[in-house]
């Protein structure tokens, strides 16, 4: 847990959890039982409510993940698309939300059945939330791009080339440019195959039906929810003609969302470059290198209109 790299008040909250979730299960009357992995940044629990009912608890690590913006996000969707918000304290960092099934990645083998399940949620997920939610906007996010891709590529040591980090600025200012309030939609942010998990209910007409959980929350245009989809799997674009694996992904995306080939291209070239320097910041090298291979290997490909 990253609680363990923040020194005494890290290791203060640690200890104090067991009281922390002792208090919650009297406020919420559940008991709290066995942790689920995946909650670097928090505790994730099972959890039973009174009725036997079955859920998750949720406690954010103070300072590195706050839980306000993501029980925002919840309480917009209502159900739709994502899990169930059933309690939150915002004093303790703490939420309790209905328990979904596995992750997509291991209820799916194909990355195109994984890019349809997500892509089906997301017609649920897309709802129009309005503004005064307090959640990043997709200019305010383009822009955050361009000042980390700026800051990291040279402080990382140029690890992709100076085409690939300006090509990714050239679209960051395009995106911020494009962003209208009335035409954006309550998006994730991160959606992939982890945070995407089975929900009962499926039907003919969606096999896999699947809720997400741990957004980031923004209100922004559709395509910016498609970035992670073209950023991942790219052991998949490099096995080929990478320009023309990334194309057919894009038209894959679109032809699912009805969303534009060049929005969809851009918000993923923007999430490709800083991903892959994330990576790198945090030691996964390999993943990196794989990453920004795809970014250099699409300098010069001209974005489908």
């Amino acid at each position: 847990m990253r609680a363990e790299s923040m020194g005494e008040a890290g290791r203060a909250w640690v200890a104090r959890l067991p009281d922390l979730v002792r208090e919650l299960e009297r406020l919420w009357g559940v008991e709290a039982g066995v942790s689920l992995a995946g909650g670097s940044e928090s505790l994730v629990a099972e959890a039973t409510l009174a009725d036997g009912t079955q859920a998750v608890l949720k406690v954010g690590l103070p300072g590195s993940a706050d839980l306000n913006a993501e029980a925002t996000v919840y309480r917009l969707a209502a159900g739709r698309g994502y899990a169930k918000l059933l309690a939150h304290d915002p004093e303790r960092n703490a939420l309790l939300l209905e328990r979904l099934g596995v992750p997509l990645s291991r209820h799916c083998d194909s990355t195109e059945a994984r890019i349809r399940a997500i892509c089906a949620t997301f017609q649920t997920a897309w709802v129009e939330a309005g503004p005064g939610h307090g959640l990043m906007t997709g200019a305010e996010k383009a822009r955050w791009l361009a000042d980390f891709i700026t800051e990291q590529w040279r402080a990382l040591g140029k690890p992709c080339s100076a085409q690939a980090k300006n090509l990714a600025l050239e679209y960051t200012e395009e995106r911020a440019a494009a962003f209208r309030p009335q035409e954006s939609v309550l998006v994730h942010g991160d959606a992939h195959a982890e945070n995407t998990l089975t929900a009962e209910g499926s039907s003919q007409d969606m096999p896999i039906r699947c809720k997400f959980i741990d957004p980031d929350g923004l209100i922004a245009e559709k395509a910016c929810d498609l970035a992670p989809i073209m950023r991942d799997w790219s052991e998949e674009l490099l096995a080929g003609d990478t320009a023309a694996l990334t194309r057919a992904r894009c038209d894959l995306l679109a032809e699912l969302t009805d969303v534009p080939t060049r929005s969809i291209w851009q918000w993923g070239y923007m999430e490709r470059v800083s991903t892959g320097l994330v990576m790198l910041a945090i030691g996964q090298r390999e993943e990196a290198r794989q990453t920004l291979a795809v970014a250099d290997g699409l300098v010069g490909v001209a974005p489908p209109h």
